[in-house]
């Protein structure tokens, strides 16, 4: 079915129809049980439709997706066993992100678009510091200041502490002890990789949702296997980068395939320790972003890792093997097997247990809009290779791509961090001026002496500091009348959870 994707076949085969992809979905299971290759066999259908993917490889492996398969019995055997003939191997479009640099494509992002709230909780600060943040993001706009990487919000930072006493009542909420709690936190960030995370160029939302020349959607696999060491840093980057999706998108009404497929894995790290206003923003940008084509996949080892107002919106489910030793474990299973359509041919309480790997619990949005009784589906193989990439190949696949050129060099242009310490520098010369002490000499009885004429006057120091100045203020000015326009640009996720 050229409006489908095949996940799968059992007694009758099982689709994703393209139309209601963007009504969302949850790939679940235990680990080792194929999620990563169900989420495989998914990007590359997507891709073939001509739709672009993000999904995160947080283990490695996905990234094979870029190489043909191989034959071999086994998948032969699958491919037979679920009524489907053998198709063509070969691998899809791939474009590899790395917020590290090392491993793909060099991903940054200025603080400024990140915004304060994404940033204190990558921060994992208290209300009382976010506020102390949202002021120096408010100077910032006050001032004209660019906050594009790390050092930007250090200086920002330590010039408000100093100075904030004397700025009035606008910055009287400015505590120093959350400074230094702030300071303490951006060098754990520093020291876990964020100089290179944060910076110019950053990321154009347009580079996620290219197609290749043969019409394939593009596979943008971001590279988390370091990545997600951090959760709070990983969790904040999709976060940040679905709300984009969101306020950059049109409106996309009935559309016959979504604009964008989004995977989320490891789905748990974004709802965990997240406060209530949080999950609440989250659900909204969920409920909403459909309407702008795109459809997002969470990936996690149970339903219960998602909030019931979240779980209730993914109309495309398949669920892996679940095993239930514990309390814990058997409500999984129960809230699993409640979540979908019951089938009066088999238990599914009873099946999840029973699953084999490569098996699901498939049920997915029949042409109604309706969820279809779940099915009991073995999963397609995948026509490209499962396993990673060797080194070599993806030095070859990095090398070949044209964006690897354009972000692999940082740019350090005129922002925060030079304007601010520019002026402190001047400050401090002022200052010794000022309090430079005057040399008096011993007073001298008058004598009579010829007419001197006056010797030139001296060019006051100010006014060479006036001219290097002026050359600041004209480099600012060409910063600041870049792409990021005359004020500064506020992250786009921290408008959605301020509310609308």
């Amino acid at each position: 079915m050229s409006d489908s994707l095949l996940i799968g076949g059992g007694s009758a085969p099982s689709h994703l129809l393209l139309r209601y992809a963007n009504r969302h979905g949850l790939v679940a299971g235990a680990t080792g049980t194929g999620k990563t290759v169900t989420v495989q066999g998914l990007a590359e259908g997507f891709s073939a439709a001509g739709v672009p993917v993000i999904v995160a490889d947080v283990k490695g492996d996905l990234c094979g997706i870029a190489m043909p398969g191989s034959p071999g019995e086994r998948i032969a055997k699958r491919w037979e066993q679920i009524g489907q003939p053998v198709p063509p191997f070969a691998g899809a479009p791939v474009r590899i992100w790395d917020v590290h640099g090392e491993g793909g494509v060099a991903l940054r992002l200025s603080i400024s678009e990140l915004g304060p709230q994404m940033l204190a909780r990558m921060l994992e600060l208290n209300e009382t510091q976010e506020t102390v943040l949202a002021l120096v993001f408010r100077f910032a706009d006050d001032e004209g200041l660019l906050l594009l990487d790390l050092a930007d919000l250090g200086t920002t930072l330590a010039h408000l502490a100093e100075h904030a006493k004397d700025m009035g009542p606008r910055y009287a909420a400015f505590s120093r002890p959350s400074v230094s709690a702030i300071q303490r936190r951006l060098l754990l960030l520093e020291e876990a990789g964020g100089m290179s995370f944060f910076g110019e160029p950053a990321v154009s939302l347009g580079d996620f949702l290219q197609t290749a020349p043969d019409g394939r959607g593009m596979v943008n696999l971001l590279d988390a296997r370091k990545l997600v060491s951090q959760p709070r840093l990983y969790s904040s980057f999709l976060l940040w980068l679905l709300s984009e999706l969101y306020e950059t998108l049109p409106e996309a009404g009935d559309i016959d395939k979504p604009k964008m497929a989004f995977f989320f894995d490891e789905a748990h790290l974004l709802f965990a320790d997240a406060p209530k206003s949080l999950r609440e923003r989250v659900e909204q940008v969920v409920r909403l972003i459909r309407s702008r084509g795109v459809g997002i996949y969470f990936i996690s080892q149970s339903p219960g890792d998602i909030p019931d107002t979240v779980l209730a919106q993914l109309g495309n489910r398949i669920q892996h093997a679940l095993r239930a030793y514990t309390p814990a474990e058997q409500k999984a299973v129960r809230v699993a097997a409640d979540a979908f359509r019951a089938n009066p041919a088999f238990d599914t309480r009873s099946v999840i247990g029973e699953l084999a790997v490569g098996e699901a619990l498939v049920s997915t949005l029949d042409a109604g809009g309706v969820p279809t009784v779940v099915q009991r589906v073995l999963v397609r193989p995948p026509v490209s290779r499962i396993g990673p990439l060797s080194d070599a190949e993806r030095e070859t696949l990095l090398r070949a791509d044209p964006l690897h050129a354009r972000y692999r060099e940082a740019q350090d242009p005129v922002s925060a961090h030079e304007i601010l310490s520019q002026r402190a520098a001047d400050a401090l010369e002022r200052s010794a001026r000022d309090e430079a002490p005057q040399i008096r000499f011993p007073r001298e009885e008058p004598q009579a002496r010829a007419p001197r004429e006056p010797a030139p006057r001296a060019e006051p120091r100010g006014r060479q500091r006036e001219t290097a100045g002026e050359a600041l203020v004209k480099s600012v000015a060409r910063a600041v009348g870049s792409s990021l326009g005359r004020s500064i640009v506020r992250g786009v996720l921290g408008s959605i959870l301020r509310g609308r």
